[in-house]
Parts: C-alpha cells; structure tokens; sequence
C-alpha cells in the first residue's frame, strides 16, 4: 500500500512539473498577420458543414480569385480577423463581427463595405426596409440558403409574405398577377434594396418599385404594347400610371381594375369636374347618347379600344 501510494504521488508530481501542451490551433495563432487574420482553413475545424458546402456559396469567389486582401476573403472577410476566437476557442462574442449580436445598423454597414458599390443597392439606406430596422440578414441566410443564388432564407415569395401578408391576400384574388404560380416574382416589380424616385405620378409612388428603362414604370418591361411613344397620350397612363385604373398585385374585378365595371372607372375621372385637362376645362363628359342604363354603352373600350394611347384618333377610337 505505501508503494502504491508513493507511486501516485510521484505521478502526480511529475505530471504537474509538465509544461502544457500547445493548444490545437497553436500554429494557426503563431502565424497570425499583425491585424490577426489567421486564414480560412482554420475555421474548417469547427464549422465543417459550412465549410464543406461553402462552394455554393457566392462569397466563394473572393477565395478563388486568390487577389482579395485577408480583409475580403472568405470567412474573414465577413466576420473580420479570427486570432481572439481561436484564442478563446470559440464564443459568439470574441467575432469582432457576429451578425447574430449586431444591430441592424451595424449589419448594413458591414454588408455595404464590399456591396456598396453595387449599382442596384445605390439607395439601399433610404429604402423602407432599412427605414424600418430590417438588415441584410434578415432575409439573406449566407450559410444555410435554400437558395444558393441570391442567399434568400426563404424562397423569395414566402420570404416577403412573412412581413407583407396583405399582398398575399391580394395574390390569392381571382384576377392577379401570377406570383404564387412561379411565373413572375416579387423582385419583377420591386427592388428590396431601395430604388430612385419614380417619374410617374410625381415621383409619389413606393420607393422600392424598380422601373423598366431607366424612368419607366416596371408594368412595361411586359406590357410592352402599352409603351409607346404615341400621337395620343392617354394623360392618365402617362401622368398618373397604370395604378389609376389597375391594382397592382390583384383584384376582385377583372384585368385587375380598381372598379367592377368599367364605365364606373371612366367616371372617376370623365365627369366633367375640375379644372384639369388639355384645354383646362376638366375632363371630357360623354355625350348626352351616352345612355349608361344601357349595355351597349357601360364598356367603354368596345368603342374607345386603345384606351392606352393612339397613333390615329385623340378619342381613343378605333
């Protein structure tokens, strides 16, 4: 007994006389840059499932390049230089930038440092969603996309109804447009990341509505038969905008109008009020054979057919 325990204390003596050994990313640490940048590979240790998909991932290219400073390369290039986390081995908190922990402000500021210069984010700050405390990583999942492409965390429709459940609602109407069908998308029509102001109705209209042509309302970039130019404007369509007539997501109504039969939509503005007008004297009223009671007479585009513009009458005929 006294043997065996004289063997356990000299055990013990010789193992606590022993210098440490070396943490296991001791060499990682070692070689850091002055700033602390140790390099990507080091991160595949712990986070190997990111690592191993991050070839889908299109911040892959600012490894591949091979031309990118350590500032703007691969992991490090988003969280900033990693020599504290290996140090601490790991915590949320020794990221110099941790998404999670940061606020939207902040996040935008760190995205914007490489995607500033992209053309489609020029007003990304005066957008309604950075208005509204919604940063990049709440609809980007950069790790763990289902979409590879854009990184949206969601595929992109039910990604916007998650904040927007009214256009859902309208998308679901019995005349739309074809969103849920796969046919067009949100970004169509709109630029998440902010837009100019538009030139239709005095620059009045949602910011985050793209346009088609530089200063053209998007609804042409498929309806490119309503474009134009023509001899005979319709001024509601060239002033005001398809929204006048037409709601833009759906609609109980047909074609998407605004009223269930069309005369009821002519007479918003056909009524012979105001002081509007070529002439000033108000918008034209119809003629006293008009006899609305009528059928003939309640669709007013059977006569008035390119209610859009026209090259050959002033009245829209045909």
């Amino acid at each position: 007994m006294v043997q065996i325990l004289l063997y356990l204390v000299l055990a013990g003596t010789r193992a606590f006389s022993q210098t440490p050994s070396p943490g296991p990313f001791a060499d990682a640490i070692a070689k850091a840059s002055p700033e602390g940048y140790v390099g990507n590979s080091v991160c595949r240790a712990c986070h190997p499932n990111i690592y191993q998909n991050f070839f889908r991932n299109p911040h892959q290219k600012s490894i591949l390049s091979g031309k990118e400073p350590p500032e703007k390369t691969g992991c490090e290039g988003c969280h900033g230089p990693g020599r504290k986390h290996l140090e601490a081995s790991g915590g949320k908190t020794t990221i110099p930038f941790a998404f999670s922990l940061m606020k939207p402000a902040e996040a935008l500021d760190r995205c914007l440092t490489c995607h500033g210069k992209d053309f489609t984010r020029a007003d990304i700050r005066r957008s309604s969603h950075s208005q509204s405390d919604v940063a990049c990583n709440n609809c980007h999942s950069i790790h763990n996309s289902p979409v590879p492409k854009s990184l949206l965390a969601r595929q992109q429709t039910a990604l916007c109804y998650q904040c927007h459940p009214g256009v859902r609602a309208q998308f679901s109407m019995p005349s739309r447009h074809r969103v849920n069908e796969g046919f067009m998308n949100c970004t169509d029509c709109h630029n998440p990341h902010g837009t100019p102001a538009p030139t239709w109705r005095a620059g009045l209209r949602p910011r985050m509505v793209t346009q088609a042509l530089a200063n053209e309302e998007p609804c042409l970039k498929c309806h490119t038969d309503k474009r134009g130019p023509f001899a005979f404007e319709h001024a509601a369509v060239r002033v005001d905008g398809c929204e006048t007539c037409h709601f833009p997501h759906g609609s109980p109504n047909p074609k998407l109008f605004r009223r269930a039969t069309t005369f009821a939509l002519c007479l918003e503005c056909h009524n012979g009020a105001g002081n509007f007008g070529r002439n000033g004297d108000g918008v034209t009223v119809q003629a006293p054979f008009h006899d609305l009671r009528s059928p003939r007479f309640q669709n007013c585009t059977t006569c008035h057919f390119r209610i859009h513009g026209s090259n050959a009458d002033s009245r829209f005929l045909r």
